[in-house]
């Protein structure tokens, strides 16, 4: 470690790339090498706010934890308060293309320079503390909506809840998404023990948002809420879809119902999977206890929903990358994530399906094989990073449940082959990793 931050002493000389390059492959990164990156507690963020002093204090925040979906919420609630006309942080992670995608305002990229600067000016603190990739990352998005005066920052928890670096915000509404298994090893290996540690975001006094439909977790969140006097909303009390289609653009078009009125009528969502479809709903929730204090007009919500993607620049979820061939992508990676993908993937008219898959070396592999169709040709292949899983070993424990296919050395070459076997009326689709679909998103945006 002490050779790591003798390097960053030198952060003078440093320009982007090489600030980057710091950032990645210096400091413990989760995403990249996993457990060895993992923080069992808040020391180094609560030392680096105060350092930094206590940027955190300094805007109004609404956080957002949850297994699945908690990215979509997030940017989608900073798309409808966007619209209407408030200056909004979002905090978001992992990145696909940018690492400057984990922190916006209004949907604009943090500034290089903001970033080379910070690291720079920080870099002796950072040099004694030993800090993360994502304590330091967090630090510099408080440090950055906190310095351009944002008027709210949406947060998206990184991991779990209660030891996540964000979690020392107080916001002003707290959401907790849904509860499925991901990072068990750190979470815990029951629902009720995952669901836990998300619960910890719920703050005194402060609303909390659950969607979670499963019955016998959410005791979990009810007693939390009444342990800090929070006010809990729980989505499927209140809000329902009544009915939804796919208009001639692909867009879905939704009925919202709230206690069996309608509540919204035509609304298009600019996130066309279906699974958005309980998304939409925790969207319109917070919409609704956030206009108890704030204004946020009809228009803006409306606005906002079809124009995530536009406002947000929100990647790989139900994406798709081209129409001919036919090519889509989603970064579901966990149980939960890759069997709702794989429902709306059997809901498509298709003759044949090329699947280019990839994983992660921490996860449980053998639940999701079930998950996968056994009828569709798989191209196995791995990201190029250091927690990838080699794809051979993936092809052969994939062939033990028939799922049959040639492994690829990288994402790029499982997609040459795959367009190479395409014929028209087929799919192709691209998941199983968000590193996986970065990688793709990558490869779709060098031929633009």
């Amino acid at each position: 470690m002490s050779k790591i931050f003798k390097f960053a002493d030198n952060f003078f000389k440093m320009n982007y790339n090489e600030t980057l390059d710091f950032l990645f492959k210096q400091l413990p990164m989760y995403q990249r090498v996993g457990e060895a990156a993992y923080k069992a507690n808040l020391d180094n963020t609560v030392k680096l706010d105060n350092y930094l002093n206590n940027p955190h204090k300094k805007f109004k925040s609404i956080h957002i934890a949850g297994t699945n979906g908690k990215g979509s919420v997030a940017h989608s609630i900073a798309s409808v308060l966007h619209e209407n006309g408030y200056k909004v942080g979002l905090y978001t992670s992992p990145h696909y293309l940018d690492f400057r995608e984990r922190i916006k305002i209004n949907g604009k990229l943090i500034s290089k320079d903001y970033v080379v600067d910070f690291v720079q000016k920080h870099s002796p603190f950072f040099s004694a503390l030993k800090p993360s990739f994502f304590e330091i990352t967090v630090a510099m998005a408080f440090d950055y909506f906190a310095n351009q005066q944002v008027d709210f920052a949406v947060i998206e928890v990184g991991m779990g809840g209660r030891l996540d670096s964000t979690n020392i915000i107080t916001p002003i509404l707290s959401i907790i998404t849904n509860i499925g298994f991901d990072h068990t090893q750190f979470l815990g290996n029951e629902l009720s023990l995952i669901a836990k540690e998300k619960a910890e975001i719920i703050k005194k006094d402060v609303p909390a948002i659950i969607s979670e439909k499963l019955t016998n977790l959410k005791s979990v969140f009810s007693n939390k809420a009444q342990q800090v006097d929070a006010p809990v909303f729980f989505t499927d009390h209140n809000y329902f879809v009544q009915n939804y289609f796919y208009n001639s653009d692909n867009q879905i078009v939704i009925n919202i119902n709230k206690h069996q009125k309608i509540a919204f009528s035509n609304l298009i969502f600019g996130l066309s999977g279906l699974y958005q479809l309980s998304n939409i709903l925790t969207v319109v929730q917070a919409i609704d206890v956030l206009q108890k204090n704030i204004s946020i007009t009809e228009k803006s919500v409306y606005d906002g929903l079809k124009n995530v993607v536009k406002n947000t620049g929100i990647m790989g979820r139900w994406q798709i990358l081209s129409t001919n061939p036919y090519i889509i992508c989603d970064a579901g990676h966990n149980f939960d994530g890759i069997s709702m993908v794989i429902n709306q993937i059997h809901s498509l008219n298709y003759a044949n399906l090329h699947f280019i898959f990839g994983s992660v070396n921490d996860k449980d592999m053998s639940k999701i094989f079930k998950l996968l169709p056994s009828d569709a040709k798989y191209y196995f292949t791995k990201a190029q990073i250091v927690r990838a899983l080699d794809e051979k070993i993936l092809k052969n424990s994939a062939n033990s449940f028939q799922l049959v296919g040639q492994s690829y050395t990288s994402v790029d070459l499982a997609i040459h082959e795959a367009i190479k076997n395409y014929n028209k009326g087929d799919l192709i689709f691209i998941g199983g990793s968000t590193f996986i679909v970065a990688e793709a998103i990558e490869f779709f945006s060098k031929k633009i």
